[in-house]
């Protein structure tokens, strides 16, 4: 009862702050109420502390195997989302400059059922982090990576209440196409015979920089010239998307731009994969799967 009084009141509080839901996604897996995903959110956070901890004196696990289904799994879900979208958007005959969030009817609620996925697939991806505790790479979770992971999905839950389609599909459209090119690069990655081919990465990181921008663009557009589209949801997705344009240019600069030092030319490979479109310091580094170094 204390836990059902203490969910009445969060979400309570969420509708004071946002205004009421949008009545389409009301009963939807996940969406009527925030503490799940806090606490996922939270859950996720305490799993790479003490993973951390629980690693320390331990063997990297080998996960060849998952890493190749898991990645494999993802490319389908992103290929689905990106023909969805496309399809859904069209059917509805979405303005690419600006779209409310009713005018379409029933292929509104087709756009949200797939945003919903895409939500959803931000829990999933939690996983990325879980490989790289495993497989003892924390020095591929930097502030950036969770920063990233743990954010989308708690923004994307308020998206979901509140402006499921519209002209919330234009980022979920680029990602999902993004999607399909890098987790098909991270499982192509680990298997040794398909290395030689993965030549591609620096466009890769360029594209998902281009991305930003472009989403960023999108959004403004709306703001220039309106169509009934949240305002305020306009500002906060363009300032939310600006925080990843800074923080991924250095990374870009570090990566690409900056001469590394002898040291790091004696101890590491020259090339540098990226996740998420954020460093990783080993060229076959997928989900935490370094080439040339096999787990004990």
């Amino acid at each position: 009862e204390h836990l059902k009084a203490f969910d009445r009141e969060v979400n309570a509080f969420v509708d004071y702050m946002f205004g009421p839901r949008d009545a389409r996604v009301r009963g939807w897996f996940l969406l009527d109420s925030y503490l799940p995903t806090f606490c996922l959110t939270g859950a996720y956070l305490l799993c790479i502390w003490l993973g951390k901890k629980f690693m320390k004196d331990r063997p990297p696990f080998s996960l060849r195997a998952h890493l190749i289904v898991y990645n494999l799994g993802i490319t389908l879900l992103s290929l689905y989302m990106l023909v969805e979208l496309i399809l859904a958007t069209w059917e509805g005959g979405y303005n690419l400059q600006c779209q409310n969030l009713h005018s379409a009817g029933e292929a509104d609620v087709r756009v949200a059922e797939v945003l919903w996925w895409y939500y959803f697939s931000k829990v999933i991806e939690f996983m990325d982090t879980i490989f790289f505790v495993l497989r003892k790479k924390s020095s591929q979770i930097t502030f950036l990576h969770v920063y990233h992971h743990a954010t989308m999905f708690n923004i994307w839950w308020c998206v979901l209440n509140w402006i499921p389609c519209g002209q919330s599909f234009f980022g979920p459209t680029l990602n999902s196409f993004i999607h399909v090119l890098m987790y098909s690069y991270y499982g192509l990655s680990v298997i040794p015979s398909m290395r030689k081919y993965l030549w591609w990465k620096k466009y890769l990181t360029q594209a998902q920089l281009i991305q930003f921008l472009l989403t960023i663009a999108h959004t403004l557009s709306a703001a220039v010239k309106p169509c009934g589209f949240p305002f305020g949801c306009l500002m906060f997705q363009s300032s939310y998307m600006a925080t990843l344009v800074v923080l991924f240019i250095n990374f870009y600069i570090k990566t690409y731009r900056k001469a590394p030092s002898r040291t790091a030319i004696e101890e590491t490979p020259v090339t540098t994969e990226i996740k998420n479109g954020f460093h990783k310091d080993y060229f076959a580094d997928a989900n935490g799967f370094l080439n040339n170094k096999k787990a004990q």
